[in-house]
């Protein structure tokens, strides 16, 4: 460890102490100002941070009990938990009302990434936790200047000094950020997992990341079962891994490194992964969801986590870069990007993709608008859709898109059991879900072969909804040259996406048309009422649902969560599920609206906006197990790549499911007008597809009952 920075940090917390020393007056005076009780606020936590790093030094994490780094956990989260929320510096409703608008939502984003020093203060990261503390110091004595000449704080000055903190740093955080995607060595995250006591509880609290009683009860039920049990998982996982290289015929030999995603708790599966993994000659990498604005920071957290404190917190900080962003920041961003992953083409270029454990069944989460928060302008959105797409083009250049791979499996959380009306406790609704993502492969793909053969025949399909969903999707299918050795379907089985249950295609958007609805659905953790999109030629045209009673603030979620703030987005997908299993399972222990889209997906038709499957990766052959190559990986959108990779590529793709008990009919219509269904009423009515009904027939003889 650098002594250079070791000496920066003893000179600001000395300095921090004697601040804190002089604005520590007695709590009854009244003349104290806000302006004092932020920095107060800020400093303390500053000062607590110092701490944890000496008493990590000291080897807490080894001696500490349970119960006291529960509590030490607890405490460096406090300012974000809800119930101390609405009194936090860190909620711009607060700081808004106390310092005004623009030194109150500065401010505000300042509080907001001081909280970025507990991770660094547990990966003994000096110069991430230094740079915050200088940070504090300066606007502090930015502030103090100002008053002291008898001025009001100048907002100007304040903004530049988080646009200098932004733009200085962005470069040594994004290199460590990509480092930890692509090299094992001194991989913090990897090496806590391959070394923790998974049967001594301790081990939650090394990441740093907040605990919950949620990730405690995770952990304590992976100890209680048997290795056996622990081994099935974890090799499901990483075998999907494996058998998607296979399937798309790429080279998983020339790989070196996966990066592995999960949640807190599920240490004891992810440690044994680890070891499936190795046994394929793969170095496992683990990269935290970014805490600062300098690595990215978003609303959604996508990388490894702990519980997530308060969703809302994460939610009014989501667009914090509009305080400052202008064009040199952005392309400042593709600079950096690029240079970071330059730094590592070696180690980028052996890089194979995610592996992804998904979690699911936390509480819900409905955002709330606050007129405080920030939110970018029509400008700064467009510049940042831009930066997207190049961060897209730089990062399939380095990690190549033609050469990786990936997979993904979900499971559980305890409080999945915990909702109203669910039947069964989380061991049952855990082994369920378990036996979803172990169901028999080859059956599925046997009928799915079926199916795929009867859409191959057609030139387009028709999907309606039936009980009040006002469905009525056209959906044209790319033309085959050559039947006898191209398809449009790819026959999707538990590789890639586990569990089992699906053919999906590319449609060609010119003539795709029409409504799509479902009553209700989670996408990506959020609830969305009554969703309706409608279409022309493949692309949005209009959006609506029923969260809020302000028609806009409707179209704004829609705009913002699944849009992605472009203002139109093409179909990217299309899809029949055909895991009746996994729907009979869901409306049988009454878990259905806590699904994950990775499982619900496989529960009905659905359609993906955004990016193809194939996005990147046009160009690769890939082919069914009959042999047939898929052909429909293109549509009039990626196909601008050539010319535009921003016009080409979105950098989204989200699944949208029209559950079985909504659906009133899937039919493909031939070049003849002659017409083949496969899905009436909620049932499957092609021939040799019967044994999918078979739970639907077993669910509906137990409700006669």
């Amino acid at each position: 460890m650098c002594e250079e920075v070791m000496e920066r940090i003893d000179l600001a917390v000395r300095r921090l102490e004697q601040i804190n020393l002089e604005l520590d007056r007695p709590k009854d005076q009244e003349d104290r100002t806000k302006l004092e009780n932020y920095f107060q606020t800020e400093i303390a936590f500053a000062l607590m941070m110092k701490q944890t790093w000496d008493w990590l030094e000291d080897g807490a994490l080894d001696h500490a009990d349970v119960e006291e780094l529960a509590a030490h956990n607890k405490a460096m989260y406090l300012e974000v938990l809800p119930e101390y929320y609405p009194q936090s510096f860190c909620n711009p409703v607060y700081a808004v009302l106390h310092l005004g608008k623009e030194l109150g939502q500065l401010l505000c984003c300042a509080a907001a990434e001081m909280r970025a020093m507990i991770p660094a203060v547990f990966e003994r990261d000096a110069e991430c936790f230094v740079i915050r503390l200088e940070l504090l110091l300066e606007i502090y004595g930015c502030i103090t200047t100002s008053v002291q000449d008898g001025l009001e704080p100048q907002v100007e000055q304040i903004r530049d000094i988080l646009y200098w903190y932004f733009s200085d740093y962005m470069e040594p955080a994004m290199e460590k950020m990509i480092r930890s995607q692509v090299v094992p060595e001194g991989n913090f995250l990897a090496t806590y997992v391959k070394q923790a006591d998974i049967h001594d509880e301790r081990f939650l609290y090394t990441s740093g990341e907040y605990v919950s009683e949620n990730e405690r009860n995770v952990a304590r039920f992976l100890m209680s079962l048997p290795q056996e049990e622990i081994d099935r998982i974890a090799k499901t996982w990483a075998e999907g891994y494996r058998l998607g290289f296979i399937a798309t015929q790429k080279e998983l030999s020339k790989k070196k490194t996966v990066e592995v995603v999960y949640n807190l708790g599920f240490e004891r599966i992810v440690q044994r992964a680890i070891g499936y993994f190795e046994e394929m000659g793969l170095s496992a990498t683990i990269r935290r969801s970014p805490a600062s604005l300098l690595q990215g920071k978003k609303f959604q957290r996508t990388r490894f986590r702990g519980c997530i404190p308060n969703q809302q917190f994460d939610y009014d900080h989501r667009e914090d870069l509009g305080l400052f962003l202008d064009k040199n920041y952005v392309n400042r961003m593709s600079e950096v990007l690029e240079n970071a992953f330059a730094k590592v083409e070696k180690e980028a270029n052996a890089h194979g993709g995610p592996a992804v454990l998904e979690t699911f069944g936390e509480p819900d989460f409905a955002p709330k608008n606050r007129v405080e928060d920030v939110l970018y302008t029509e400008a700064q959105r467009k510049a940042l859709l831009g930066y997207t797409a190049k961060a897209g083009e730089i990062t399939n250049r380095y990690i190549i898109g033609e050469e990786r791979s990936f997979t993904i499996i979900a499971l559980p959380y305890p409080t999945v059991a915990d909702r109203k009306g669910v039947k069964g406790d989380y061991a049952e609704i855990f082994r369920e879900i378990m036996r979803i993502n172990t169901l028999d492969y080859q059956l599925y793909q046997r009928i799915q072969q079926k199916i795929i053969d009867v859409l191959d025949q057609g030139s387009y399909v028709i999907v309606k909804g039936k009980d009040g969903n006002r469905t009525d999707m056209k959906v044209m299918l790319h033309p085959l040259t050559d039947p006898a050795h191209q398809t449009n379907f790819e026959n999707c089985v538990a590789d890639v996406n586990i569990p089992v249950g699906e053919v999906f295609t590319s449609p060609v958007l010119t003539g795709t048309e029409g409504t799509l609805h479902v009553s209700g659905v989670f996408l990506n953790g959020l609830h969305y009422q009554n969703l309706r999109l409608e279409f022309h030629d493949g692309c949005i045209t209009s959006y609506t649902c029923d969260n809020y009673e302000d028609e806009e603030k409707n179209r704004s979620f829609i705009k913002e969560t699944i849009l992605h703030m472009h203002p139109t987005l093409p179909i990217g997908e299309f899809a029949i599920g055909t895991n009746t299993t996994a729907y009979v399972s869901a409306q049988k222990l009454h878990i259905a609206d806590q699904l994950p889209i990775l499982i619900a997906e496989k529960m009905g038709p659905h359609f993906a906006v955004g990016d193809t499957c194939y996005s990147h990766e046009e160009e690769v052959k890939s082919y069914n197990p009959d042999g047939k190559e898929i052909i429909a990986k293109e549509n009039e959108k990626s196909l601008l790549r050539k010319d535009s990779m921003t016009d080409a590529y979105f950098n989204c793709h989200t699944d949208i499911t029209i559950p079985y008990d909504e659906l009133g009919e899937i039919s493909v219509v031939r070049a003849d007008e002659s017409i083949v269904t496969i899905i009436e009423d909620g049932r499957f009515v092609l021939e040799g597809c019967e044994e999918l009904n078979r739970p639907l027939d077993e669910m509906s003889s137990e409700r006669a009952r």
